[in-house]
């Protein structure tokens, strides 16, 4: 077994870090959280990693997001996933794409892929990608951050759960985000992806609230 991978033993079996080596994950959102998450599924040992973000990075996302730094202000986040994925493990096959998730390509950017993170910052963009999911039968494993708060789900195709989630006419009410809180949701997203990836039991149709406030968690739904 490589040796970078030897620590993931006692947690994870030999088995089970060969099955990741031939997953295929899509990260929708190379911000925030999606830093935070393309990180972890770098060191775990994802075997292909598809990051799709069209934004560049500016001084307001200093506070939070791992892949941005003053020098690279102005560049594109998943170009600058692509650097930090060859020098963290080059070994993995990372796949950069500088296009926001739409109606007409989400489905071609998740086809596929074993698993898609949601890291993105809007309602409306997430369920175009579950829309996707559904049509592709790929399973979605949401996050989402606010202040203190963070929540992750695993949504089956053709689950309701992020309509649950996200009833109609309900909008984001603030975008205030600490340093803390991505790194907190995306390990729980990634905890979540690692039971599906290896075939572990997960109960689906739940959504996970922590609130790092009062460190209470709770499981909704």
């Amino acid at each position: 077994m490589d040796e970078r991978y030897i620590r993931n033993l006692g947690a994870l079996t030999e088995q089970e870090c060969t099955i990741l080596r031939t997953k295929t994950v899509f990260v929708a959102g190379c911000g925030g959280l999606g830093g935070y998450l393309i990180e972890m599924l770098l060191r775990l040992g994802v075997g292909t990693i598809r990051a799709a973000d069209g934004d560049t990075f500016e001084t307001s996302n200093l506070n939070r997001q791992l892949l941005s730094s003053p020098s690279i202000l102005g560049e594109s986040k998943a170009e600058a996933a692509a650097m930090r994925a060859a020098l963290v493990n080059p070994d993995v096959r990372f796949i950069p794409i500088s296009e926001f998730v739409t109606e007409e390509n989400a489905a071609e950017l998740i086809r596929g892929c074993d698993a898609v993170l949601d890291a993105l910052d809007n309602i409306r963009a997430r369920r175009i990608l579950a829309h996707a999911c559904t049509e592709e039968g790929v399973p979605m494993i949401h996050g989402a951050i606010c202040a203190w708060t963070a929540q992750a789900a695993v949504i089956l195709p053709g689950d309701d759960l992020l309509d649950r989630i996200y009833p109609e006419g309900v909008g984001l009410r603030s975008k205030a985000s600490l340093s803390f809180t991505p790194p907190f949701c995306a390990a729980l997203q990634v905890a979540l992806c690692t039971r599906l990836l290896t075939g572990r039991p997960l109960e689906t149709g739940h959504l996970y609230v922590a609130d790092l406030s009062d460190m209470e968690m709770e499981c909704i739904f």
